[in-house]
């Protein structure tokens, strides 16, 4: 057997901030945002809104809300040619991928684009369009078990938080069909070893780290 193919590196949230991403692209083969469908506008952010409070919530702490907030057509503008783009939809609203492929018909990227979503209706929505690539999300046992359950996978793929990843498990998904990535990987060794075992992209704070392992630069 020849040796396995170098995974594909996002660098995770590196689109959340547009004004940075000519920073992120030489490191990484895609960059990934959250977008969120609030008060109309496709807002692209990780962090959670607090009804009418003046801060946003990410996990720990408080972030302080910004005066406009990024969007979608500003991370599309400032996408470096070549450099792909990960979009994580956020939220069950169902006017979400209808907007987001609004959105990509009115400002192609010049990269490739994957759509990935833990509501999983979300992407039918991106059957058909040229060039995109969409991911089932699965960040908790259960998710994972719906996906196994599922004899045909394709034509979406899987993208599995790392700790539910084993060799048979991406096995049995690359067996339904599916491409696999996962997230987090911030380890080239560990992103040689999921490689191995036929995973195809790794969803990286650290992208950096993994250029060796990666296919950026082929």
């Amino acid at each position: 057997m020849g040796a396995p193919a170098p995974v594909r590196v996002v660098a995770h949230r590196a689109a959340n901030d547009p004004a940075a991403l000519a920073g992120a692209a030489p490191a990484a083969g895609l960059v990934e945002c959250d977008v969120h469908l609030r008060r109309g506008r496709l807002e692209v952010r990780h962090a959670k809104t607090l009804g009418p409070l003046p801060v946003w919530w990410e996990r720990w702490h408080l972030v302080p809300r910004p005066a406009r907030p990024a969007l979608l057509a500003d991370v599309l503008a400032a996408l470096p040619a070549g450099t792909g783009l990960l979009m994580d939809l956020k939220g069950p609203d169902p006017r979400l991928p209808g907007r987001v492929r609004e959105a990509l018909r009115a400002l192609p990227p010049r990269g490739p684009v994957v759509v990935s979503a833990r509501v999983w209706p979300h992407l039918s929505a991106f059957r058909g369009l040229p060039g995109v690539q969409t991911l089932r999300s699965a960040g908790a046992p259960w998710h994972l078990r719906l996906l196994l359950a599922r004899r045909r996978l394709a034509p979406h793929g899987a993208v599995v938080h790392r700790r539910l990843l084993t060799p048979g498990v991406v096995a049995a998904l690359r067996g339904r069909g599916a491409r696999v990535w996962t997230w987090p990987v911030d380890d080239a060794a560990d992103a040689r070893r999921l490689a191995t075992w036929g995973v195809e992209g790794v969803i990286s704070d650290a992208p950096e780290r993994l250029y060796p392992a990666s296919s950026a630069g082929r």
